[in-house]
This record gives C-alpha cells, structure tokens and sequence, in this order.
C-alpha cells in the first residue's frame, strides 16, 4: 500500500529499531510507495513513511530491491557531494564513500554481505542515514 511521506524532523532524526519477520508488510509498502514516487525518488527509509524500523528500499534499475536491517561494514574513496531527500525541502553537501560493504537480510531474512559502488552505494549510504536518524 502506497503510504504517505513523513516530513516531520523530530520523527525522522531518531533512530530506527531492528527489523522482524512481522515488518514485512512495512517492506512491502515502502517497496510500494518508492513506486509511487520513482520519478522523484531513487531510495526510501522505513521512517519516510513513519515506522521506525530498520528497513530500506534502492532502485537498482530495472528493479528496486529490499533490505532489512543494512549495517555498513567498510567505506572507502570518500567524496562530497549534493543531495535532496522527499522528506525535506532543498538539498546539503554531505560526505560519501563511492565503495562501501554492506550487510543487510532480505525479505525472508537470508543474510546477505555485498559491495556497491558509486551511485547505487551513494542511495544505501543516504538510507542508512536514515535509519541512524541523520538527516542530511
């Protein structure tokens, strides 16, 4: 189900409680509600549609994928760059790594530890922002 978008600063910068089997419907709605808002949007926290869970959706062309629970387990090539987040108005310099290691379960919790680069490492890096409650 398509789900509204959380605006609310004081919401959004506090952190965000592990995952469960339970929350799988929360996956299945921000999976949904990244759909809605593809032409303006390439990755949602659990928390930009108000639940505060570990939870994460990316647009990997052509799908967009789920993880649950994501831990950023290496960075490496730092570099600054701009961006724009739904939840907020406008757009903030902040650091990113174009390698990183992530740790993350799927939908039916399998873990899973992958490397991303470039711009599909800088959307995981801005989600699991999210997730610690830093808003850039």
């Amino acid at each position: 189900m398509i789900q509204s978008i959380m605006r609310d600063i004081f919401f959004l910068s506090q952190k965000s409680e592990p995952a469960t089997e339970a929350d799988r419907q929360v996956a299945l709605d921000l999976l949904d509600t990244l759909k809605a808002h593809e032409n303006e949007c390439v990755g949602m926290a659990a928390n930009m549609i108000g639940v505060k869970k570990r939870i994460i959706v990316v647009s990997m062309e052509p799908i967009n994928v789920v993880m649950l629970n994501p831990v950023i387990k290496k960075k490496a090539a730092p570099y600054v760059t701009e961006e724009g987040c739904l939840s907020l108005s406008g757009s903030r310099k902040t650091k990113r790594y174009n390698e990183i290691e992530l740790e993350y379960q799927d939908l039916n919790m399998k873990n899973h530890r992958q490397k991303f680069t470039g711009w599909t490492a800088q959307i995981i890096q801005h989600e699991c922002d999210h997730l610690e409650g830093i808003i850039i």
